[in-house]
């Protein structure tokens, strides 16, 4: 017995080793890159982690108080959707898009995938004004906060001041997202020296790395830039994706690189989630990419796996999945906070 408490200890040891928690109170490993966010602009503290939980959770923040955040971003699915390909808004109206996986936000320069937002502190107003999705305005959330009985003393927590604002209700809710961080999956452990990879995922690991990562570069699993993976256009959305920002011809059909962490939770897959499985995913970039104008340069030269190779890769893919991260109770709804109060009166 006392032998295993000295191996646990050890490991334990060598887990806190590999992360650093700087001044602003995030955690992450120190094979990460540094964070981009700026934290100095918006402080880290407990309290407004708690308030941006809360918030995130709210249907409230919706016109006809029927849809929250995590409608479309379920903790359970990496803080993506699994029920249907793409978002669901209020009055039962369908979006455009597949509601994105949420985790390591700190770490992205630009939000959507088409990069329509370009800091966090900003990015809720997206899906809250959205007419198919939240339909609300900021002034009249802001209003419903005041008048509720639960946030003045939230906001009060959090800011020593009552009165909710839309810069403060924004920032809380940046605040409890950068707390998403995932970085413990087995793939994380192998890193770290704890564990290792079976042949299986070994292989597929040298696979990762020959055809996957120029794009979903590790750790993060993703570059956070735009590509055109070569799907073909839907007949009925018609979604060009980035270009519908930028009115440039050259980011027609781009669309934002997802990070691959948790993807065994975040399907369906692709921009208007088309593709159910890992497996169809695969199949479109060893099969099916559709060349044009705008086609990545790194899908020019087609991708040849064979059915072991596809089942080695996807082994690999698993390793990504973090399952302190997605069952981590910090994240889910806060029922201690709404525990008896009235949220929309």
């Amino acid at each position: 017995m006392k032998r295993n408490f000295v191996y646990i200890s050890l490991l334990g040891f060598l887990f806190l080793s590999f992360i650093i928690e700087s001044h602003n109170g995030i955690k992450y490993p120190d094979y990460f890159p540094e964070p981009i966010y700026d934290f100095e602009k918006n402080p880290i503290s407990p309290e407004k982690i708690s308030l941006g939980r809360a918030l995130f959770y709210d249907p409230l923040l919706s016109k006809d108080n029927s849809i929250s955040c995590a409608s479309c971003h379920s903790v359970f699915n990496a803080f993506a959707h699994t029920d249907h390909d793409l978002s669901h808004g209020i009055d039962d109206q369908i979006g455009m898009r597949n509601a994105p996986a949420l985790m390591n936000l700190a770490w992205h320069t630009s939000f959507m995938w088409d990069g329509a937002v370009n800091h966090l502190d900003m990015q809720a107003l997206a899906p809250m004004e959205h007419p198919k999705e939240m339909g609300e305005q900021i002034g009249n959330v802001i209003q419903k906060l005041n008048n509720s009985t639960l946030y003045p003393k939230l906001f009060f927590k959090a800011f020593q001041d009552s009165l909710a604002t839309g810069e403060r209700m924004l920032k809380a809710m940046a605040q409890f997202q950068l707390k998403l961080v995932s970085a413990n999956s087995k793939y994380d452990k192998v890193k770290r020296g704890e564990t290792t990879f079976t042949d299986q995922e070994e292989n597929g690991y040298r696979l990762f790395k020959q055809n996957c990562n120029s794009c979903h570069k590790e750790p993060l699993f993703t570059t956070g830039k735009f590509k055109n993976n070569g799907l073909p256009i839907d007949s009925t959305l018609k979604d060009l994706g980035r270009m519908n920002v930028t009115k440039k011809i050259s980011d027609s059909r781009k669309f934002k690189i997802p990070t691959l962490r948790n993807v065994e939770y975040s399907y369906p897959y692709m921009h208007d989630g088309r593709f159910q499985s890992l497996s169809a995913v695969i199949k479109h970039y060893t099969n099916n990419i559709e060349n044009n104008e705008t086609l990545a340069s790194e899908l020019l030269n087609s991708i040849e796996l064979n059915s072991n190779e596809r089942v080695d890769l996807i082994a690999f893919l698993l390793t990504l999945s973090d399952k302190d991260f997605v069952f981590n109770r910090e994240f889910r709804y806060p029922k201690e906070i709404f525990r008896g109060a009235s949220k929309l009166d």
